[in-house]
């Protein structure tokens, strides 16, 4: 047999082989910050479970909540060298490392969790993610959401004058910091495993929370004024290390957003559907005692905060024209 005959013969074989070799299996890790009860924590779980069904077993995903794998800080950088592969982290982080997606917790930005869920599912919030892979080295895959922001403190409060040097609880980035130092509070950061305690020992006076922590938490035990603004959405973003995503094949690519994307979405239709079911629980409460403010009672702090941000965040004139269309449809 010639040398080309033979050369012709092995490629054909090992084509063959390849054709009928398995998927290469693959252990996947997906880091977060919330506690095992909370829905983001569940929609992890349940995409993992999807991946490995989907993948006849060969794909398996272990994931570590309540910041197992270190803080959200901590995580991005894992995800940046490949140590990490998937993670489900606040926009908080992201817009500390990319700014422009701190025009997602523009003050107001938008009125209700309805018009949040259509903002992070318009082609305007989508877009921001193509910015990711080179300015933090990770993969946006789709956005999930909390529920909108509130205020529950210790002491009573009429409005943001109420709130003037109290330690108010935030997550850690800088467009929430920046919004509650303009209203005149001090923004204390602590995780929300944390938090509880924290009101307990008077460690903090109010915390900027959604419906759901507060009541999975019990957070209105040591805090029993809630002030009902919806002043900030909050939304998550799903992610894949961009170190690991240059290794998958354009399948596995598939099935991770596919699925990703299918859980995530079903995160923004839970808070979407519940927010307003937990408000009435909330309401339905003796020791918690209800004051509503708009966006007229932030006014100086919502002034403040866009000279800040309106030069950092180049995104936040057409989410704010996303936003008034999504309004007046």
């Amino acid at each position: 047999m010639s040398i080309k005959r033979l050369l012709t013969s092995v490629m054909a074989g090992a084509m063959t082989l390849m054709m009928v070799l398995p998927a290469q299996a693959r252990d996947f890790r997906l880091g977060l910050i919330t506690p095992p009860p909370h829905k983001w924590t569940q929609a992890a779980y349940a995409f993992a479970e999807e991946v490995k069904e989907k993948s006849g077993g060969e794909h398996n995903i272990s994931v570590f909540p309540a910041r197992q794998l270190g803080n959200e800080a901590q995580m991005v950088q894992q995800l940046q060298t490949g140590a990490l592969d998937m993670a489900f982290l606040t926009i908080a982080e992201i817009s500390n490392r990319v700014p422009d997606f701190g025009a997602l917790y523009a003050p107001y930005l938008v009125e209700n969790i309805d018009q949040a869920a259509a903002l992070l599912k318009s082609d305007e919030a989508g877009e921001l993610l193509n910015q990711l892979p080179s300015e933090a080295g990770i993969v946006g895959i789709g956005y999930g959401m909390a529920g909108m922001r509130q205020v529950m403190s210790r002491d009573a409060a009429q409005g943001p004058a109420d709130l003037v040097g109290k330690k108010l609880r935030i997550t850690p980035f800088e467009p929430i910091r920046d919004f509650y130092k303009a209203a005149g509070s001090a923004p204390t950061p602590l995780p929300l495993p944390a938090v509880y305690d924290a009101l307990a020992n008077g460690q903090i006076d109010a915390i900027d929370m959604d419906f759901d922590s507060i009541l999975i938490f019990k957070f209105y035990d040591h805090a029993e004024n809630l002030m009902i603004s919806n002043h900030m959405m909050f939304p998550m973003v799903g992610v894949v290390s961009g170190r690991v995503w240059k290794d998958l094949s354009k399948e596995e690519r598939q099935l991770l957003q596919t699925s990703m994307r299918k859980h995530l979405d079903g995160v923004i239709d839970h808070f979407q559907q519940q927010e307003k079911l937990q408000e009435q629980q909330l309401r339905a409460l003796d020791k918690v005692v209800i004051q509503e403010v708009s966006k007229d009672d932030f006014a100086t702090a919502i002034a403040e905060w866009e000279k800040i941000w309106s030069e950092k965040a180049k995104s936040l004139p057409g989410l704010r024209q996303a936003a008034a269309e999504i309004k007046g449809s």
